[in-house]
């Protein structure tokens, strides 16, 4: 008599699934803290936007510190990753720049990335807070250095890296306040529009 399959789970299986509920909450608080701020939202609002127990969002996530730390992370995460795509691309200093600028816009009107812009340090616990501005100063040191790669190679004009990568930092984090995710333009056209825009003025001088 052949076996019949198990009706039990896999390991695999059941990792899978405590990952995708896991990254359901996740979604849930963030949109929801996007929405109504983090301070205006509870665990019991994400855990009703699910349908589930608060008890159940504190096993996914722990408490509301530790899941708005998750977000931001989470977000910055993604800065990071677009940081080495945009190391790794072939062109010049200014090219480089400009494909990592397209991206941190992009992340910024996404749900993480619109969480990290909204989010101050004194939204969270101050070790959180740490790690909160650990990150981001990683992301402002990425943003310098490839400026000062593109004035090295001659395609972005001699000035200040820090002044230049603070301007255009500030410029493309405001998409994540007025941005509309219904509207008729796509992240992606409108970071492009942004960043062509904003660095021009980088380019020397004929």
């Amino acid at each position: 008599m052949a076996n019949s399959p198990s009706p039990f789970k896999t390991a695999t299986a059941r990792r899978r699934e405590r990952e995708a509920k896991r990254q359901a909450v996740l979604l849930a608080a963030v949109r929801m803290f996007n929405e109504r701020g983090f301070h205006a939202t509870s665990l019991d609002d994400v855990a009703t936007s699910l349908g589930v127990t608060k008890p159940t969002v504190y096993h996914y996530l722990g408490n509301k510190d530790q899941i708005l730390l998750e977000c931001v992370t989470f977000g910055l995460e993604q800065l990071l990753e677009a940081v080495e795509e945009s190391r790794a691309a072939t062109g010049t200093g200014l090219e480089r720049l400009r494909c990592f600028l397209r991206r941190y816009a992009e992340i910024n009107m996404g749900d993480f990335g619109r969480c990290v812009i909204r989010t101050g340090d004194e939204a969270l616990s101050p070790e959180s807070a740490r790690s909160f501005r650990a990150l981001k100063k990683r992301i402002d040191q990425a943003m310098r250095d490839l400026i000062s790669d593109g004035m090295e190679d001659g395609s972005i004009a001699r000035s200040d890296p820090w002044i230049a990568a603070f301007t255009l930092a500030g410029a493309l984090n405001w998409p994540a306040r007025w941005y509309d995710p219904q509207g008729s333009r796509g992240p992606a056209e409108v970071a492009a529009e942004m960043v062509d825009f904003l660095t021009r003025g980088l380019a020397p001088r004929a």
